[in-house]
């Protein structure tokens, strides 16, 4: 979509969403943003979870409070199932999904290509409770 492909849209919306620099800066910033929020998940799995990095003035290798960590991934955990499940309801050809929106094979297509992002929330969830197991264990 940020190079112009429309993927599968038509009508309004695919002339909403057609290239130029703000809908392309647009998709690419939330892009890195998602792509960074979800990359502190392996936060949760390794060491550098538990302790702020040595060159953080003031806070440098200081033990990261269990619940810092947690909360955020678990509010994360809750928002990510809930705008996925509806998001992926809602795109269902089943539900309609606007005329503007793909239809048939490119439906079906996208659908399958977004379908892996509904375990995105559950598995946040149980690396969150395994983070927080294996804190209050050593701590």
């Amino acid at each position: 979509m940020a190079v112009g492909i429309p993927v599968g849209f038509s009508g309004q919306l695919a002339q909403d969403w057609r290239p130029g620099l703000e809908t392309s800066s647009y998709i690419t910033l939330l892009t890195l943003i998602t792509e960074a929020l979800a990359f502190l998940t392996i936060g949760l799995v390794r060491p550098w979870g538990e302790r702020t990095p040595r060159w953080i003035p003031g806070l440098g290798d200081r033990r990261i409070p269990v619940w810092a960590a947690a909360g955020p991934a678990a509010l994360g955990a809750v928002a990510v199932t809930a705008v996925m499940l509806l998001m992926f309801w809602d795109a269902l050809p089943a539900s309609g999904g606007g005329s503007e929106a793909p239809q048939g094979a490119a439906a079906w297509i996208m659908n399958a290509c977004y379908l892996p992002l509904l375990l995105w929330g559950p598995l946040l969830t149980v690396v969150t409770v395994a983070y927080v197991r294996r804190r209050r264990r050593t701590s």
